[in-house]
């Protein structure tokens, strides 16, 4: 027999008028309230999504499917969830999708010895932050609807945080797949606050405003946006330095350049990005090892002054093995003569990690100066390495070397 309660469909359930049983605002009132507190907790857009995700599950499904989400196994997980935000929450009733921009006002130009690190990793982390930010907004919602209930997510669950922004109509995903803002280009963070009341959802941003432009295709050093806004996570730099925990593939080591956390070379190279504003919130402000990247300090630090360096910042999702690989590959890729004895220490490391990108390194450097204490050092290492990737890295390196006649440097002679 059906239900005959009023309600029982999930589908209404909390729909009709914002649930105004408590008699204070209608639908479109509590629209504005919801937008209205965001506002007032320091982010910078905000608007509404509704819970279904529609066609752009199935392009995630299908970005799935075809592996470019590489060593991401999270990204997999719950495929089915994603597709509505109900199936997370069956109190889902509406979304509330907020963005707050981190481009720092203060930055430095890179100098010669210096690594890189994306924007978004200069200041503190931004999850717990912005998650604190979205509990206040619900906080302060129940004071108008004691009945409101919400979940807050901030890159913390299985949710399409940049599908949901364009159903919500914060902006257009880009041809690098990010979130464009005609307000705020794209340096910003997003963040969800699932709420049990219906809300009028804004209109979807269908619009694409890249026009003919390619630059961020153009520019990525390793192809890594193999389609107008399809990116193979395998080849690009944010992932190869932040997410991957083994070896970066040795044909992908050169194109990282001084990247040693993250990249920003498709937002740098996108007009849109060109006098966006910068952020307002002091938590972002660049700390010092953000502003002054020395790799050969870098490479020195054991994995008590990495953390002492980076607490409190994205850039501790490397963890210290994958970040001392990171600033390896970017010795080898920029460094010279006074990197040598840094890198030939690098390759007596613990870590087996550092140890083969150490050997990779070495090579590089010494093809680059002509240098034959590279090779020596190669050689006296093979002689003592037990680990049998480090070795075959070693083994490649010392390859390298055979290929060209070198002159002996550095040896007084």
């Amino acid at each position: 027999m059906a239900d005959a309660r009023p309600n029982a469909n999930p589908e209404n359930r909390g729909a009709d008028s914002a649930h105004t049983g408590v008699g204070r605002l209608s639908a479109g009132e509590l629209t504005s309230k919801v937008k209205e507190c965001a506002l007032t907790h320091g982010f910078d857009l905000a608007a509404v999504a509704p819970p279904g995700l529609g066609e752009a599950h199935g392009r995630y499904l299908e970005w799935i499917e075809r592996g470019y989400a590489g060593e991401m196994s999270y990204l997999s997980r719950n495929p089915y969830v994603r597709g509505d935000l109900r199936r997370l929450w069956p109190e889902t009733r509406a979304a509330l999708v907020v963005a707050m921009q981190y481009k720092p006002e203060r930055e430095t130009p890179h100098a010669e010895g210096h690594g890189k690190i994306a924007r978004y990793a200069h200041g503190g982390d931004y999850h717990k932050f912005m998650k604190k930010r979205l509990i206040r907004v619900l906080r302060d919602l129940k004071e108008v609807d004691p009945g409101i209930e919400g979940r807050s997510y901030v890159d913390t669950g299985p949710l399409l945080e940049r599908d949901l922004a364009v159903l919500a109509g914060l902006g257009w995903k880009g041809k690098n797949s990010l979130l464009l803002s005609r307000k705020l280009g794209s340096y910003f963070f997003l963040g969800c606050l699932l709420l049990n009341r219906a809300l009028e959802a804004d209109a979807p941003f269908y619009e694409e405003h890249c026009g003919t432009c390619t630059r961020c295709i153009d520019d990525c050093p390793t192809d890594a946006i193999i389609a107008p806004g399809v990116v193979d996570a395998r080849r690009c730099i944010s992932y190869l330095t932040i997410e991957l925990r083994g070896p970066i593939p040795r044909e992908l080591r050169a194109p990282v350049g001084a990247h040693i956390f993250g990249c920003d070379i498709c937002q740098e190279v996108c007009p849109w990005n060109d006098d966006v504003p910068h952020a307002r919130e002091p938590r972002f402000d660049p700390r010092p090892a953000a502003l002054a990247p020395d790799l050969h300090a870098f490479a020195a630090m054991d994995e008590r002054q990495f953390q002492k360096a980076f607490r409190g910042t994205p850039v501790m999702r490397a963890r210290y093995g994958g970040f001392l690989r990171n600033v390896i590959v970017a010795i080898g890729n920029t460094g010279g003569a006074e990197s040598l004895a840094i890198l030939t220490r690098a390759l007596e490391h613990r870590e087996p990690l550092a140890r083969g990108h150490a050997a990779w390194a070495l090579a590089r450097v010494g093809k680059r100066l002509r240098d034959e204490r590279a090779r020596l050092a190669l050689e006296a290492r093979l002689e003592v390495e037990r680990d049998a990737w480090v070795r075959e890295e070693i083994e490649l390196a010392l390859g390298e070397f055979s290929l060209m006649s070198l002159p002996v440097v550095g040896r007084g002679e």
